[in-house]
């Protein structure tokens, strides 16, 4: 569903993705894991447009979008959750799952606020509560569940477990396990091994913008020197 080849970009004149290739499924998850600074969220801002790709391609469920702005990406059914929330902290739960409503697409799940709220309980008993008077577990729960009011086809998730309590960090990890199970394609960007791990079928490492490893969680479980070289602090 996600296939991205041989893509660079840069940010001014520092050149900041080279080469990057991967891909994901539906009804997959992938890990895109990394030190900070490794160039993960350069990938996800990059597939979504929000970084101009240099070169190389970005093809969506068959179609080329490297050179769409993001909101037609967004229309085309790629979901984007940033690693700094954004939510709109004068708004209620209910107003910012409205934000970011679109109609029901083919092929992907109907999202609709019950069912949200089925996902994210937490949510649930706060439905008038305004984003900036939620914690930051809860605002998490709150984009990534503004972004399945659109109904995306994929998501991306950028470094979901940031900052997290450990036990919203495990409510997380059963969140994205049921976006797999509805089909979905989810791409995270993590530095959390222990989460990935959790959530993941396949992994791709980065470092200083290279992909260094592309296989199933089971191979980088195994290797621990691949570990220590890449993803040790």
């Amino acid at each position: 569903m996600l296939l991205v080849k041989d893509l660079h970009s840069y940010y001014g004149r520092a050149h900041i993705l080279h080469g990057v290739s991967l891909e994901a499924s539906g009804g997959e998850v992938v890990a895109l894991l990394g030190r900070n600074g490794a160039g993960k969220s350069t990938v996800m801002k990059t597939i979504m447009g929000l970084v101009p790709a240099a070169a190389g391609e970005v093809n969506f469920d068959g179609r080329r979008i490297e050179r769409l702005p993001p909101y037609r990406i967004a229309r085309l059914g790629l979901g984007y959750v940033p690693e700094d929330r954004r939510v709109f902290t004068e708004l209620t739960v209910m107003e910012n799952l409205a934000v970011g409503l679109q109609p029901p697409r083919k092929g992907a799940p109907a999202w609709t606020a019950d069912k949200l709220f089925a996902l994210f309980p937490n949510l649930a008993g706060m439905r008038e509560r305004p984003g900036g008077r939620m914690s930051g577990g809860e605002q998490q729960m709150l984009t990534i569940a503004r972004t399945l009011m659109g109904n995306p086809r994929c998501v991306l998730l950028d470094e979901p477990s940031e900052g997290l309590a450990p036990i919203i960090v495990e409510q997380m990890a059963h969140s994205i396990l049921a976006l797999k199970g509805e089909g979905l394609c989810v791409l995270l960007s993590e530095q959390n091994l222990h989460f990935s791990q959790a959530v993941a079928d396949r992994a791709y490492i980065i470092e200083k913008g290279q992909i260094r490893f592309g296989g199933s969680m089971a191979e980088l479980a195994s290797d621990a020197s691949l570990r220590e070289q890449y993803l040790s602090v």
